[in-house]
């Protein structure tokens, strides 16, 4: 079955119950979201009565809940202790982020794994087991779903070996999983036009159940590039061949695959306006079909919505 979602706003007017409306008007059968800005650590209360409409919606749409995706806020950095405070603030803030998805009923949370900043590379991957070890419980229900990464500046997870001695050197290891992003593995240097080959690769190194989400991007820039740099499908140096290769391929079949691919801008009335590609990538993706006139269609349908 091909899962196919993008990230949906949340917002605390209307919470999960209006990332599922979002979700529905795209086309989407998964989605991701953050419970807050991703660049804060401000968060509103959970309400009850929304998130049991957020319930009903799915059911009555035919959305399962284990296709829900949470991503942590990209402020928290597991691999920096070089400020004890913030370290442990990160620590603490995650755990709170767990207790979030577990009361949404989401039991998939994706996170970067950090950047070692002043350190080096190894001490920062050790601060990540180190951190998880702490974060973990043997009973939880929500999986820390690792972030393939860049590479850009100091982060780590750009290679997949870091993932292998991450997940290796936490206890409970059983509640970590990998999230796939196809820009951030393109511009790691990982050839996304030989999808199978990498996911040959990543079988020997770590093993392919641990994929429990796709983040499916175009990238504006050339392979092993190290700057992570999303674009829309078809439009950027990986192409939308490729993609669909990723999001069909068989041995992925029935995980979530997610968009977070750029909105499309325009400047109307001497106004920014900025809308989401996701009705239009979800329908060229069912269809198989690149649309070479995404901008174009994404500007009409919006202005004759407004």
């Amino acid at each position: 079955m091909l899962l196919i979602g993008s990230h949906v706003s949340f917002k605390s007017n209307d919470q999960l119950a209006g990332s599922v409306k979002e979700a529905i008007s795209y086309g989407s059968n998964c989605f991701m979201f953050y419970t807050g800005a991703p660049q804060n650590t401000r968060r509103c209360e959970i309400s009850y009565d929304l998130t049991l409409e957020a319930r009903n919606l799915l059911y009555d749409n035919n959305i399962d809940l284990k296709n829900i995706v949470i991503h942590a806020p990209y402020i928290i950095n597991l691999a920096n202790n070089s400020k004890k405070e913030s370290y442990e603030f990160a620590i603490e803030f995650l755990k709170e982020e767990i207790n979030r998805a577990s009361m949404f009923g989401v039991d998939k949370l994706v996170l970067h794994p950090g950047s070692y900043v002043s350190l080096d590379i190894d001490t920062g991957i050790n601060n990540i087991i180190n951190a998880l070890n702490e974060i973990l419980t043997p009973n939880q229900e929500v999986k820390i779903c690792l972030e393939t990464m860049a590479g850009k500046g100091s982060e780590i997870a750009f290679d997949l070996h870091h993932l292998k001695r991450i997940i290796d050197g936490v206890k409970y290891n059983d509640k970590l999983m990998v999230c796939l992003d196809t820009c951030h593995l393109n511009d790691a240097g990982y050839d996304m036009t030989k999808f199978d080959d990498f996911l040959d690769e990543f079988d020997n190194i770590i093993g392919i159940d641990k994929v429990a989400c796709v983040h499916v991007n175009d990238s504006k820039n050339v392979l092993g590039a190290k700057k992570d740099r999303h674009e829309n499908l078809g439009y950027g140096t990986i192409g939308f061949d490729a993609l669909i290769n990723v999001i069909y391929n068989k041995r992925l079949e029935n995980i979530p695959k997610i968009l977070e691919t750029p909105y499309v801008s325009t400047i109307e009335g001497g106004k920014d306006r900025s809308y989401a590609p996701y009705k239009f990538e979800i329908e060229s993706i069912k269809n198989k079909t690149f649309n070479d006139n995404l901008y174009n269609d994404i500007r009409n349908y919006y202005n004759n919505i407004d």
